[in-house]
């Protein structure tokens, strides 16, 4: 296995307009192409995604076990994932859970949405400090949908700052792309089976925008 810190701007994999200097070209340059085969020849390796504007901890899995295994383990929502985010707005409450079943959005497909018909979904989060326009807040996962926490965020009526598809028309320009980062991920490992834990330091864009925002 890896546990792979990925940067702002790189896709995880190769997909329609982004076939090359993906995650998964990287990854399989350093493997040699010794990658879990399960997903297919265009995401070896891949067991879970994070968006191409997130930063942070990905889980990659070089064989078939254990790509089973951190399967196993997603889908019994006992991986420990915890993210850091900057959204618009001032929460009230210290914590909360969100839950709202996301699938595509019937207007444009390209983005998700609440939906009636759409997988479960729960996301808890914790106030860490709040600013004058903005909060920044620690989101735990309990699923994994696609856009998870930008979906609910948003949905909540407190966007993530920068997020060019659910946030404010008006962008923040210095951080090309949602301020949302991967922080912690821990999990049982599949053959030792004994349980670890990754951190990502904050990137630097990430804690430049916080040093910006003026105190409530």
């Amino acid at each position: 296995m890896l546990v792979v810190d990925k940067p702002k701007g790189m896709v995880v994999h190769p997909a329609v307009g982004h076939y090359s200097r993906t995650l998964v070209n990287a990854v399989m340059y350093h493997c040699k192409g010794e990658l879990s085969g399960i997903n297919g020849v265009l995401r070896p390796g891949i067991v879970h995604r994070i968006d191409r504007d997130t930063t942070g901890s990905i889980i990659i899995c070089k064989n078939d076990m254990a790509h089973n295994e951190i399967a196993r383990q997603l889908k019994e929502h006992s991986i420990n994932r915890r993210y850091r985010a900057i959204v618009t707005g001032v929460l009230k409450d210290e914590e909360g859970t969100i839950e709202g079943a996301i699938g595509r959005d019937k207007k444009d497909r390209k983005k998700m949405a609440i939906t009636a018909d759409g997988k479960p979904a729960v996301t808890h989060y914790r106030v860490l400090q709040r600013f004058k326009h903005y909060t920044y807040v620690e989101c735990v996962l309990e699923t994994g949908r696609t856009h998870q926490i930008r979906v609910h965020m948003a949905y909540v009526g407190h966007p993530i700052a920068g997020d060019p598809v659910y946030g404010p028309k008006k962008i923040i320009g210095t951080l090309q792309g949602q301020c949302l980062h991967a922080k912690k991920i821990g999990f049982i490992h599949p053959s030792t089976k004994e349980y670890m834990e990754f951190d990502s330091l904050l990137p630097e864009y990430f804690i430049r925008f916080l040093a910006t925002l003026p105190q409530k």
